[in-house]
């Protein structure tokens, strides 16, 4: 399983569109009615879709799967009781399966028969999406929900996140300890640690600063740089996110703690704590559809 993209909607999805394509460095892939797909150079049909509308929500995360890993999920969705449908794919790329709510509100859609795209020889553009994070009121619970009704794993805890893998990369999403429910942050996946910082280098030609970074994480061991982008969301560049052996060990919060006055490996850059709290509330979900049997 992977994770593919994120689906939200949002009042001028055209200007967010410029401001991932113009200035974070993703490309246009389609515009097909209300909607901009930005993709990157790797071979998903497009990384965030962006559907214009009167106020800010997630609609979906997207993972795609094979047949099989599919029929299992929707035996432990159905056996959950959890709101879910079955899901023909309008978005790029197509394909079916379902979307469920988790107890909080997260909506994750789960997609086979899917199609790819030939991939793009920029060494700029993101690759991928590397994980999407979740604000909860209850992160532990959530954590263990997605463990036995999605087949993911726990791969860390640490005081403010349960980082959460659905494959052997550390983590596709997290859940981060917040009290509240919303969309954390979307990580794109950059081809390098110079990829990365050519991307610090061209948000600094557009007069923007990180919110936090660069710097280099505990769990997951990946090098980062975060931004509060002008349409709200928090969005990270990300490069080299550890690969764990099914064996893990999974670590505990003692297992991850920083000298005093370093929250990061490196310890070079500030956080604006304040700003990425509210930007971290800024999207939502919404569940927009009614129930129906999966089956």
């Amino acid at each position: 399983m992977k994770l593919r993209s994120i689906e939200m909607v949002l009042p001028a999805a055209d200007q967010a569109a410029d401001f991932l394509i113009n200035v974070w460095g993703a490309k246009l892939a389609a515009q097909q009615n209300n909607t901009h797909y930005i993709r990157g150079s790797g071979t998903f049909p497009y990384l965030v879709a962006l559907e214009e509308g009167d106020s800010k929500y997630v609609r979906s995360v997207t993972f795609v799967c094979d047949k099989q890993e599919l029929i299992a999920l929707k035996a432990r969705v159905e056996a959950s009781g959890f709101p879910a449908r079955p899901e023909v794919s309008n978005d790029l790329g197509g394909g079916e399966g379902i979307i469920v709510e988790l107890p909080e509100g997260e909506l994750l859609r789960f997609l086979a028969d899917t199609t790819e795209v030939d991939t793009l020889d920029d060494e700029d553009l993101p690759v991928k999406l590397t994980h999407v994070v979740f604000n909860a009121t209850d992160a532990e619970r959530t954590a263990d929900i997605v463990e036995q009704v999605l087949n993911f794993r726990v791969s860390d805890r640490t005081k403010g996140m349960v980082f959460v893998r659905c494959n052997d990369s550390h983590h596709s999403t997290a859940f981060a300890r917040a009290g509240f429910s919303s969309l954390n942050h979307i990580a794109f996946e950059m081809q390098d640690t110079d990829a990365v910082m050519r991307g610090v280098g061209r948000l600094r030609d557009h007069d923007r600063t990180p919110a936090w970074g660069p710097g280099r994480h505990g769990p997951g061991d990946n090098v980062f740089a975060y931004y509060i982008a002008p349409f709200g969301a928090v969005v990270e560049f990300s490069t080299a996110v550890e690969k764990v052996p099914e064996d893990y060990k999974v670590g505990a919060p003692e297992d991850w703690t920083w000298p005093e006055n370093r929250i990061d490996q490196w310890g070079i850059s500030d956080k604006d704590f304040a700003g990425l709290k509210v930007a971290e509330q800024t999207f939502s979900f919404r569940r927009t559809w009614q129930p129906e049997p999966l089956n």
